[in-house]
C-alpha cells in the first residue's frame, strides 16, 4: 500500500454500518470508552442493505413460530435444541437493548421494536400432526410456556381472519401463537446506535467509505486501503483490531486478509422479493407474524409467512419472500461480486455445494419463473380473499449463504451465520444470513469472547453482566431463570 496517502490511526476499525458493526461499536464504547473506534460504511447512510427495514423479515426470531428451527427426527419426534439456543440469544438482545434505553443511550423502544404476536399456520393432516408434537415440545418448556395450540377454526379466525375468509378447502388446519413476540426494524435500530456512539469523542463514523484492500503489517496492525467514493480521496485507517461485517461485501474482504481461517469459504448468493399489500382495510384486519411451513424439499428460506410490520411508524402487511437469484452479493453490489470471490481454495467447496444442492438451484429457478400471478397464488394457500389489485411487488435484501467445507473436505451449503477469526483474534468476519440481524448481540459477545483477551477480565465481566445479566448459555442450564430475565427487558414494551 502507498504510504503517501493519509495514515488514520484507530485501535478497532469496523467495517459495514448496519446491525452488527452498530452493536460491537456500542458494547466497545461500553466496555472500553477510552479507545478510538472508527466504523466505516461505503453507502451515503448506514442501514441501507441489509439491516434495512425493507430488507428483511422484520422478525425478533426467537424460534416462536419459525418452524425450520424445530426439525422433525426420523422418529416422528421434533427437535427444539435450534430453537432453544436462538431463543435464549433473542433474550440477549433484548437485556443489551433495555440496558441502553434505561441509560438513556437510545431512543423509547417505539422506535424500534413493537410487540406483536408469533404464530404457525399449517394445514393437511400431516402438518397439523407435525404442529401439535411441535406444541407439546415447546410449551412443556419455560422458554415457550405462553404458546397455545389450536385446531379450532373459529378461534383460528378470532386470531387471524384473513386466513378464514371463505377458505373453502376441507383439509384440517392448525396454528399455535405467542403474545409475546416482537417485530423489530433493524435499520431504525441501527440508526439508533450509531447516532449514540458516533457522538462519543473518539468513535468516527466514515460515509461512503469503501474498503478496497486489507493488509497485515510487520507491525501486527492491520491496514485498510480506503477510498471515499464521493470525493474519490483515497486514505488508510491503520487499526489494532478489525471487524468486518460488511454482509455480503464480508467474503471478499476475508479473502484479501488472507487469514488462514477464511480459507475454503464461499459464498451463494440469493435476492429476495416481497409482496406488500396497499389496501389499509386489508392490513388493519391482521395483527401477527405468521410463519407457514416450506414444502417438502424447499429450503429453509422458502419457509412463507404473512407479517403485519411497522416501518417509520405505519403500519404495512407482507407476504413472501420470494426468492430470485443474482450474481451480487449486495444490494447495491456488482454482478461481478460472485466471480471476483472464487479462488483456488474455494472454487471446489463451491462446486461441490453446487453439485449437492441441485434441489436449491432448481427452487431457485423456479422461483425466477413466476409470474405475479403465481405469487399471489401461493399468497392465497394463507389468505384465500387476496386480490391481485390490493398488493405489488418489491424487492429485498440480497444475501449471500455460506460454502464451507465439512469434516471430509467437501463443500456444504449453510443457512445460519458463521463467525471466521484469526488466530490471534486481531482480525474477524461475519458470514451468512437468518437468524442473523436478531442475535446480533449473542454473536458480537462471542467476538469479544474469542478476540479480546480482557474479555475474562474482572472489570469486562462486571460491565458485562450489567449490560446482559442473564447469558444465553446460562438461561439454557437455567431455563426458569427466562421469567426473571424477561422482567429486566419489560422496559421494551412500556
Amino acid at each position: 500500500m502507498s504510504r503517501k496517502k493519509e495514515i488514520i490511526k484507530t485501535d478497532y476499525a469496523l467495517i459495514g454500518g448496519g446491525i452488527m458493526s452498530a452493536t460491537l461499536a456500542t458494547l466497545l464504547n461500553e466496555l472500553e470508552p477510552d479507545k478510538t473506534i472508527t466504523i466505516l460504511e461505503r453507502m451515503p447512510h448506514v442501514a441501507l442493505e441489509s439491516s434495512s427495514a425493507w430488507n428483511n423479515a422484520g422478525t425478533g426470531h426467537a424460534a416462536l413460530c419459525e418452524l425450520n428451527y424445530t426439525p422433525q427426527k426420523e422418529d416422528g419426534s421434533v427437535d427444539i435444541t435450534k430453537a432453544l439456543k436462538i431463543n435464549s440469544q433473542f433474550e440477549e438482545s433484548k437485556q443489551f437493548w433495555s440496558y441502553l434505553i434505561k441509560n438513556k443511550c437510545i431512543e423509547k423502544p417505539k422506535s424500534f421494536l413493537n410487540s406483536i404476536p408469533h404464530m404457525s399456520f399449517v394445514y393437511g393432516d400431516d402438518d397439523v400432526q407435525f404442529l401439535r408434537k411441535r406444541y407439546e415440545a415447546m410449551q412443556a418448556h419455560p422458554f415457550f410456556d405462553s404458546m397455545v395450540f389450536s385446531v379450532d377454526e373459529s378461534q383460528i379466525a378470532e386470531w387471524i381472519p384473513l386466513f378464514l375468509q371463505n377458505r373453502t378447502s376441507k383439509e384440517p388446519i392448525a396454528a399455535t401463537r405467542i403474545e409475546e413476540g416482537c417485530d423489530v426494524n433493524f435499520g431504525s435500530l441501527t440508526s439508533n446506535l450509531i447516532n449514540f456512539v458516533k457522538e462519543k469523542e473518539n468513535v468516527s463514523l466514515k460515509l461512503a467509505a469503501h474498503v478496497e484492500d486489507i493488509e497485515r503489517e510487520d507491525n501486527g496492525k492491520w491496514q485498510l486501503e480506503v477510498e471515499n467514493l464521493e470525493t474519490k480521496e483515497e486514505y488508510i485507517i491503520e487499526a489494532d483490531f478489525v471487524f468486518i461485517g460488511a454482509g455480503g461485501g464480508t467474503l471478499e474482504l476475508l479473502e484479501k486478509s488472507d487469514i488462514d481461517a477464511a480459507e475454503g469459504y464461499g459464498g451463494f448468493p440469493v435476492s429476495g422479493q416481497w409482496l406488500v399489500c396497499k389496501n389499509q382495510e386489508v392490513i388493519h384486519q391482521h395483527y401477527a407474524k405468521v410463519y407457514g411451513k416450506a414444502k417438502v424439499g424447499s429450503p429453509p428460506m422458502s419457509v412463507p409467512h404473512l407479517d403485519t410490520r411497522r416501518i417509520n411508524g405505519e403500519r404495512s402487511l407482507f407476504f413472501g419472500p420470494f426468492a430470485g437469484f443474482s450474481t451480487k452479493f449486495l444490494k447495491n453490489g456488482s454482478y461481478l461480486d460472485l466471480i471476483k470471490t472464487i479462488e483456488i481454495d474455494n472454487i471446489f467447496p463451491m462446486l461441490a455445494a453446487g453439485w449437492h444442492n441441485r434441489k436449491l438451484t432448481k427452487y431457485l429457478i423456479d422461483q425466477v419463473r413466476l409470474s405475479f400471478n403465481d405469487r399471489m397464488e401461493a399468497l392465497r394457500e394463507y389468505y384465500p380473499e387476496a386480490k391481485n389489485e390490493d398488493w405489488e411487488l418489491k424487492i429485498a435484501g440480497q444475501r449471500v449463504q455460506v460454502i464451507k467445507k465439512d469434516d471430509e473436505q467437501v463443500g456444504i451449503l449453510g443457512f445460519g451465520t458463521e463467525v471466521v477469526c484469526s488466530v490471534d483474534g486481531t482480525l474477524s468476519g461475519l458470514l451468512g444470513a437468518s437468524p442473523g440481524a436478531s442475535t446480533a448481540t449473542s454473536i458480537m459477545l462471542d467476538i469479544l469472547e474469542q478476540c479480546f483477551p480482557q474479555y475474562h477480565s474482572p472489570e469486562w465481566q462486571s460491565k458485562l453482566n450489567e449490560m446482559v445479566p442473564y447469558r444465553a448459555k446460562e438461561l439454557r442450564k437455567n431455563p426458569e431463570k427466562v421469567h426473571e430475565a424477561r422482567k429486566l427487558s419489560a422496559v421494551l414494551f412500556e
